[in-house]
C-alpha cells in the first residue's frame, strides 16, 4: 500500500527530471496511437515544433494562444494557493470579454492611450464582481466557493447567449446556433507589437501580471495571508487577520485576472463578441496553474508550452496528415502526464505497511 506525503522542500533536479519524464511518456504514448493509424510519427511530430515555434509566425501564434490560458492560470495560482476552489475562471472570461465589449462602446472616441487602459479595467471589473459574489456567499452564507462559481459560470455564459441571440449585441443576419456581436472598429484593435504581425500588444500581460503576482505572493502581507489561509486559516484568525476580508480580496483579484483574459482575447484576436472563441479557456487555466505547481513562473511555462501545443495542432492536422479527432487526443495525453510530473513534484510517495 502506498500513499502520497507532501514535499517538505521543492528539489528543483527532481521536479526537472520528472517533467523530463512526463514529456518522454507522452511522446512515446503519442507515437504508439498514431502508429496504430499509420500515420508516419516523425512526421507528425515535426509538423507540431514547427507550427509551435519553427517560424516567427508559429512563435506569435503561440504566444496569442498561450496569453489567455497564462492569465486564467495565474487566476487559479491566486486562488488554489489559498485553498480557494475557485472553479469561476471559465465564467469570468466570458465576464471579462463582455465587461470589455461594454465599456467599448461607452469609451468610443477615446484616445488609444485611455481608451485601451479603460476597456481592460472594464473587463477586469466585471470579473472581480463575480469574484465579490462568490466572496459574499462563502462569507454570509457559507456556500462553498466550487458550488457558487459554478453556477455563476452558467450564469455568465447564458447571460451572454441572451445577449447575443435575442439582446442589445446580437449581429442581425446569425443562426439561433450562431450568433455574434457586430465587428469593433479597427482603432479598437489592441495594436500589433511588429507591423501587421498578429502579435498584438496584449501578449505583455501575462508576463506582467505573473511578475506581480510572485512579487505579491512572496514579498507582501497579503502574499503571507494567502499562503497562510492555504496552510493555516485558524493560526491566522489568532493573529487577529480578517478571513473574510482576506477571502473576498482573493477572490476578487483572482477574478480580474481570469476577465482580463477575456477582454484581451476580445481586442486582440476576436474583435467581436463570440461564445465560441472563449470556451475551454478558464479551464484550461486550471489546468496551467496545477502543472506549473501553483507558481507564477511555473503557470508561465505551463501556459507557453499548452499554447505550442494548441498552435502546433493545426500543423499537425494539415502537414502531419493526423485525423482530427485524434490532435485533441494527443493533447490530452500530454497534459495527463504533465499532472502526473507535477504531482511527484509536489508529493512523494511512500510504501505503508498493510497491518
Amino acid at each position: 500500500m502506498i500513499r502520497f506525503e507532501p514535499r517538505t522542500e521543492r528539489d528543483g533536479l527532481w521536479t526537472a527530471a520528472a517533467f523530463a519524464m512526463a514529456i518522454a511518456a507522452g511522446l512515446a504514448v503519442s507515437a504508439l496511437l498514431l502508429a496504430s493509424t499509420g500515420a508516419n510519427v516523425g512526421q507528425v511530430f515535426s509538423a507540431l515544433v514547427q507550427g509551435a515555434v519553427g517560424s516567427p509566425k508559429a512563435i506569435a501564434t503561440t504566444l496569442v494562444k498561450a496569453t489567455p490560458i497564462i492569465l486564467t492560470g495565474l487566476a487559479t495560482v491566486i486562488a488554489f494557493r489559498a485553498q480557494l476552489w475557485s472553479i469561476g475562471q471559465e465564467g469570468q472570461v466570458f465576464a471579462g470579454a463582455m465587461g470589455g465589449y461594454l465599456g467599448a462602446q461607452l469609451l468610443a472616441g477615446l484616445p488609444a492611450v485611455a481608451f485601451f487602459p479603460g476597456v481592460l479595467v472594464f473587463g477586469m471589473a466585471a470579473g472581480v464582481a463575480f469574484g465579490w459574489l462568490a466572496a459574499v456567499l462563502k462569507n454570509r452564507f457559507g456556500v462553498n466557493e466550487i458550488i457558487s462559481t459554478v453556477m455563476l459560470n452558467y450564469l455568465i455564459v447564458y447571460l451572454l447567449s441572451w445577449m447575443l441571440q435575442g439582446g442589445p449585441w446580437g449581429e442581425s443576419g446569425g443562426t439561433i446556433s450562431y450568433q455574434q456581436s457586430p465587428m469593433l472598429p479597427s482603432d479598437a484593435f489592441l495594436p500589433a507589437l511588429f507591423g501587421s504581425s498578429r502579435l498584438h500588444a496584449g501578449v505583455l500581460l501575462p508576463f506582467i501580471a505573473a511578475a506581480i503576482c510572485s512579487l505579491v505572493l512572496s514579498r507582501t502581507p497579503l502574499g503571507y495571508e494567502i499562503r497562510g489561509l492555504g496552510y493555516n486559516p485558524e493560526a491566522l484568525r489568532h493573529k487577529g487577520v480578517n478571513i473574510g476580508r482576506t477571502v473576498t480580496i482573493i477572490l476578487m483579484a483572482s477574478g480580474a485576472l481570469a476577465s482580463l483574459a477575456g477582454a484581451v482575447e476580445l481586442f486582440g484576436v476576436a474583435h467581436r463578441l463570440r461564445a465560441d472563441n472563449l470556451v475551454g479557456l478558464g479551464y484550461a487555466g486550471i489546468i496551467v496553474g496545477m502543472i506549473g505547481g501553483l507558481r507564477p513562473l511555473g503557470t508561465v511555462m505551463a501556459g507557453l508550452f499548452f499554447g505550442g501545443l494548441a498552435s502546433g495542432a493545426v500543423y499537425m492536422r494539415v502537414l502531419g496528415d493526423v485525423p482530427a479527432a485524434l490532435v485533441p487526443a494527443i493533447q490530452g495525453i500530454t497534459l495527463f502526464f504533465f499532472l502526473c510530473a507535477g504531482v511527484l513534484a509536489r508529493y512523494r510517495v511512500v510504501k505503508v505497511a498493510v497491518q
